[in-house]
């Protein structure tokens, strides 16, 4: 069993490092899934989201700009503006939000870009094993939407700390 924590850098624990999601990339999936909570169809104000998740509005703003500029959030000004969607909660995956913000998801350097650039690749005897752990963390998270998640936070199954 492989396990996958989402928690902020990288830790040791009796003696293992352990592979973490930023809290840049934790925090984007928390705020996408406050704006589907909370939308009832139009806009979420980010300082409501902010209160809410007890992060830096400064922080936040960063992050926004991010999803902003990767297409998954629009923004409309005044006394009703905020953020909303710009697609349907289930067509935003987990994968996708942590890519904006996380860049790749690569296990091991040597699988970071699309044609594996390493020398040694054509004698690595762990280099399968390597790309079976990136095949099945993509598969996990590519699986998951951001509609599955508010449904389970719904039902009161809020434990997301997974194993895989």
């Amino acid at each position: 069993m492989i396990k996958l924590f989402i928690e902020d850098n990288y830790e040791y624990k009796r003696g293992q490092k352990l592979m973490k999601i930023s809290t840049k990339g934790r925090y984007a999936v928390r705020l996408m899934l406050d704006i589907v909570q909370h939308s009832n169809g139009g806009n979420v104000s980010i300082k409501d989201i902010s209160k809410r998740q007890n992060i830096s509005l400064k922080y936040l703003e960063q992050i926004v700009n991010m999803l902003s500029k990767a297409g998954f959030l629009k923004s409309q000004r005044g006394s009703q503006g905020g953020y909303k969607l710009t697609r349907r909660p289930e067509e935003y995956t987990i994968g996708d939000i942590l890519r904006v913000t996380e860049g790749g998801m690569a296990p091991v350097s040597c699988l970071e870009d699309e044609e594996n650039q390493c020398s040694r690749v054509s004698q690595c005897p762990t280099i399968a094993f390597w790309t079976e752990l990136y095949n099945m963390i993509n598969d996990y998270l590519d699986g998951t939407t951001i509609a599955s998640l508010a449904d389970r936070a719904q039902d009161g199954n809020d434990d997301f700390c997974c194993y895989i």
